[in-house]
């Protein structure tokens, strides 16, 4: 009984910290506003400091309950420290391409820090990086619902209050709706955390269920590139789309690997990742080719670079994890290699997104 009241009490500590800094984050992204910064004028400066609005907040929550030594705590404020230097020192083009990349890949960046948060000074140690993989993706789940509910609350508020004659919908647009978006990261993120033991199977579960569906869509789309002979039309939002959808397969890779025993035999299942992945890659290489030809017919862009190295990055995890999982239903490997290779793997994507921020703008000319 004492330990449940311990652990209780110590849930209720983290929610109290966790909304705290929630309110924190949603202050924070009003603080602009409140020096005459709007955000319907200055897009690109709240863009850019989107992730420092509320990840240093997040990074905060796990510093404070994970007890990070002073060392690892010196290094993560160094790195937000930095991360804001380059949002806002370059001069950008407003709305430009490099902006809009500082602003996605700064995310991406920056999520290793909350990793090396996440872990506690255990990032060496594999079972922590794949416990913070699972976690994102439990994150993601409940970002989700929460959004979802708060669509509806906003939707019963509109009809609500309209029924009076008073429109809410400026403060949504100005409050609630800007606030609300950061302040659910660092409640989804308790959530997740807290709830492990209950909904740690959520992400791999919806992983097994979706992975036979996109290697079908994969394998249609690779077969109708084929009969149609037509290419992917590189442009930016295409860029975007393509490698959201090869993120996609690879949390479903993360995710399912995550959740199986490894003491297991290979199984369908391992076949239909197998095949899933293999189509990936085949659609990756595609999406390469083409904007390599876009690169030597039209030039060089930041966009087109930056989706070079990306796609590039990932046609080298898919490639090295179909040889191990291969290996793994031919029983000539260990399940643990591939575990190892995908978790090992993680600071590249950090360190890729990196360059873009600090590199990018002064080589395209901030445009």
């Amino acid at each position: 009984m004492e330990s449940s009241d311990e652990l209780y009490k110590a849930m209720n500590t983290d929610a109290v910290i966790a909304f705290l800094l929630a309110v924190s984050a949603a202050i924070a992204i009003k603080l602009p506003a409140l020096l005459g910064i709007y955000i319907h004028e200055n897009t690109g400066i709240y863009a850019r400091n989107l992730s420092l609005f509320v990840l240093p907040f997040l990074t905060g929550y796990f510093a404070w309950k994970r007890g990070a030594s002073t060392f690892n705590l010196s290094w993560i404020v160094l790195a937000f420290a930095v991360a804001a230097f380059f949002a806002n020192v370059y001069p950008f083009v407003p709305n430009g391409n490099t902006e809009m990349l500082t602003a996605l890949h700064l995310i991406i960046a920056l999520w290793l820090v909350v990793g090396i948060a996440y872990a506690g000074g255990r990032w060496d140690k594999i079972r922590e990086r794949m416990d913070f993989i699972r976690f994102s993706g439990e994150l993601f789940i409940y970002y989700v619902l929460i959004a979802l509910g708060g669509g509806v609350l906003m939707a019963f508020m509109v009809q609500i209050f309209g029924s009076i004659g008073i429109d809410i919908e400026p403060f949504f647009r100005s409050w609630l709706l800007p606030c609300g978006a950061v302040g659910a990261v660092l409640i989804a993120s308790w959530l997740a955390d807290a709830k492990q033991g209950v909904m740690e199977n959520m992400a791999p579960l919806l992983a097994q269920l979706f992975t036979p569906l996109f290697a079908i869509v994969l394998l249609v789309f690779l077969g109708t590139i084929v009969w149609t002979g037509r290419g992917i039309n590189i442009e930016r939002n295409v860029l975007i789309a393509f490698d959201l959808l090869l993120a996609v397969v690879l949390g479903m890779l993360l995710y399912s690997v995550s959740a199986r025993d490894h003491q297991s035999k290979p199984g369908v299942f391992d076949i239909l990742l197998v095949v899933l992945i293999i189509s990936a890659l085949f659609a990756d290489t595609i999406a390469l080719w083409a904007i390599a030809e876009r690169i030597t017919e039209f030039g060089l862009t930041p966009n087109r670079v930056a989706a070079l190295g990306e796609n590039g990055i990932l046609l080298v995890n898919l490639a090295w994890s179909a040889v191990l999982y291969i290996r793994f239903i031919k029983g000539r490997g260990s399940f643990a290699r591939l575990e190892q290779w995908q978790t090992n793997y993680l600071p590249v994507y950090a360190i890729w997104a990196a360059i873009v921020v600090i590199v990018f703008p002064p080589v395209f000319g901030y445009i």
